[in-house]
């Protein structure tokens, strides 16, 4: 379950060399020229920057991942090292693809850099990488042999916030984490080696209600910023909160109650996840255990707040960052400390 991402992460990057820069257009061998905007981040500006070498490509997403996601190293730290720059490789792709849907003020302009990401996507699976994020991730797609699903749906939902602003139902909200947050989960389990059913339905119910904590934990930020309500319009209804209410910012009983419904039953969904992690090697554990951990303390935020999350955006302190990181750092150096012991109880002739 890789972390969900949404546009309060959004930030500015260098370019990995020198001798990478942003082009001055977007444009393909087989669409027409796009104009760049200074005012874009450089996810945007190097989307479609020209392909390179595989070194220089990884280089471009070592650095991408580590420049702007703020606990990717401490993350990256608790990975196999063989795993780190496949980990990297599959974080750009995310991170460039939600920052087309997101980073474009013009959402007609955003649906077609978004396509034509799509056709880079295809491009990519036909054997014909196109641009530089397209070059590191072909040898993680090939060593792993990834299908191109939950790339396609994660671009599918992206475009999806282009269209729809507001959501009637849970069920329709839980279709749109089906494709905006549950590929970053399987595609964490491709690389890990899982590629059952079990695992990753599991999987799915983590990243899902990490989406959903994201959401309530940002009300007021998504409908001031990018007018949108992901609140299910059948539970606001059921709690007689209006958007009226949202837009003025007006937190009584009703939106609390609300707030708490959301949360309690994005909880069980953390609960069900919980199950993967016995599933899963040792190895990566702590790293996947962290993201549960994580969303767990979003929710223990909106409820420390009495689940007012329109006067103010509850977030974690650097001191409980800091204890989940901490946490998952022991639990992964006791797991090698075991392996260490193991291979010293082994005698030389158990080891030929």
């Amino acid at each position: 379950m890789g972390p969900v991402l949404t546009s309060s992460d959004v930030g500015d990057y260098p370019a990995p060399a020198d001798s990478i820069h942003a082009p001055n257009s977007l444009s393909s061998p087989t669409a027409p020229t796009l104009p760049i905007s200074d005012q874009w981040p450089a996810t945007v500006r190097m989307a479609f920057a020209p392909p390179v070498d595989s070194q220089s490509a990884q280089a471009f997403t070592w650095q991408l991942a580590h420049s702007h996601y703020e606990n990717f190293s401490v993350v990256s730290a608790l990975l196999p090292r063989r795993l780190r720059q496949d980990f990297c490789n599959i974080y750009a792709f995310c991170r460039i693809a939600d920052d087309l849907g997101d980073e474009v003020s013009d959402r007609d302009l955003s649906l077609r850099l978004l396509d034509r990401f799509r056709q880079a996507t295809i491009d990519l699976y036909a054997g014909c990488p196109t641009t530089i994020v397209f070059s590191a991730l072909e040898s993680t797609v090939a060593k792993y042999s990834i299908p191109i699903q939950p790339f396609l749906d994660l671009i599918d939902a992206f475009e999806q916030d282009q269209r729809i602003d507001r959501y009637h139902t849970h069920a329709e909200l839980r279709d749109y984490c089906r494709r905006s947050a549950n590929p970053v989960g399987r595609l964490v389990l491709y690389v890990g080696g899982y590629r059952d059913e079990q695992r990753q339905q599991l999987s799915d119910a983590t990243c899902t209600a990490l989406q959903l904590a994201n959401f309530w934990q940002d009300v007021r930020r998504d409908l001031t910023d990018r007018n949108r309500i992901y609140l299910p319009r059948e539970t606001m209804d059921r709690f007689q909160v209006t958007e009226a209410q949202l837009r003025t910012a007006t937190c009584d009983e009703n939106y609390r109650r609300c707030i708490r419904f959301e949360v309690d039953r994005t909880a069980a969904l953390f609960d069900q996840g919980d199950e993967l992690l016995a599933l899963l090697d040792e190895s990566v554990r702590p790293q996947v255990s962290l993201f549960g951990q994580g969303g767990r303390a979003i929710l223990q935020a909106i409820r420390r707040c009495d689940y007012d999350t329109l006067t103010s955006r509850p977030v974690l302190s650097r001191r409980q960052k800091g204890q989940l990181v901490l946490r998952a750092m022991a639990g992964r150096l006791r797991q090698m400390f075991r392996q260490d012991t193991v291979h010293a109880n082994i005698s030389p002739s158990e080891e030929r």
